[in-house]
């Protein structure tokens, strides 16, 4: 019988991969300043380092810096924050390096652009799958395999959200390697005919690396910017207006979220392999 072209070879799975399970602990150390002694097993992503500081002020935790990324570790929370920077590539070596601490959750807290007209800044996007629009997720699943988040961890999210008394969206979110598609008119009328709700630079990538690594992984999106509205790019002024604003919240939703997780101490992962 002819082998599927499109089956990933069990030998690049890292799980299975001793050499490569090695080489991982290796970058994840180096690129983060962090030994894997240190990760807690519930981790958080983001992609900036406001996030770390605050983190670090609600937290007390050890901060560390490495050759392309930082973290923060709480033993107060049972929470590691990662900020792997922006894009997918770096999504796709954070997710598939934490695989060698087997983390039991981790949750992405990320920036998007809201498309929906409804939308405005600071509204929460909980994404029940994502568009693959980027170069990096098919090195690891066809083509045709959803992007889809870990249902348990974006149940927690959900819950925490509504127990605050605060209001989310679901839905697809585009994800996309084109930074600069604001000014691509093609660009935005197939957007349109998609009916996203919101687009990003990394989701689709951590969903789908992090399915094919065996890393449970859910997201939980802030609108930052309306970029399909007169005036709505985001900028440094808003950029910044935008943290000041609505970092602690998110975080706060982040760390309770992954602490509940750690402490019912559930079977998170909703596949068999």
């Amino acid at each position: 019988m002819a082998k599927n072209p499109y089956l990933v070879p069990n030998n690049n799975r890292i799980y299975l991969n001793k050499k490569k399970q090695k080489i991982a602990t290796d970058i994840l150390e180096r690129y983060t300043g962090s030994s894997v002694g240190q990760f807690q097993k519930q981790v958080i992503l983001t992609n900036f380092e406001y996030y770390l500081e605050r983190f670090q002020v609600l937290s007390n935790g050890v901060r560390t810096r490495g050759s392309a990324m930082s973290a923060v570790h709480s033993e107060k929370f049972g929470v590691s924050i990662v900020n792997f920077s922006i894009g997918s590539p770096t999504a796709a070596i954070i997710i598939e390096t934490l695989s060698v601490i087997n983390p039991q959750a981790v949750l992405f807290l990320g920036m998007c652009g809201g498309l929906h007209s409804s939308l405005k800044k600071g509204d929460f996007i909980l994404p029940t799958a994502a568009i693959r629009d980027e170069g990096v997720s098919h090195h690891f699943m066809p083509r045709q395999v959803p992007a889809l988040p870990t249902f348990k961890i974006q149940k927690f999210v959900s819950d925490i959200i509504v127990e605050k008394g605060f209001d989310y969206r679901t839905g697809v979110v585009h994800t996309t390697d084109y930074r600069f598609w604001e000014f691509d008119d093609k660009f935005k009328a197939d957007l349109h005919h998609e009916r996203s709700l919101a687009i990003d630079m990394e989701t689709a990538t951590l969903f789908i690396v992090g399915f094919i690594s065996k890393v449970p992984i859910g997201a939980l999106l802030l609108v930052s910017d309306l970029p399909l509205k007169r005036n709505g790019i985001k900028t440094k002024r808003s950029a910044t207006s935008v943290f000041r604003k609505y970092t602690d919240l998110h975080l706060e939703i982040g760390i309770k979220s992954m602490s509940e997780i750690a402490d019912r101490g559930e079977h998170i992962r909703h596949y068999r392999w």
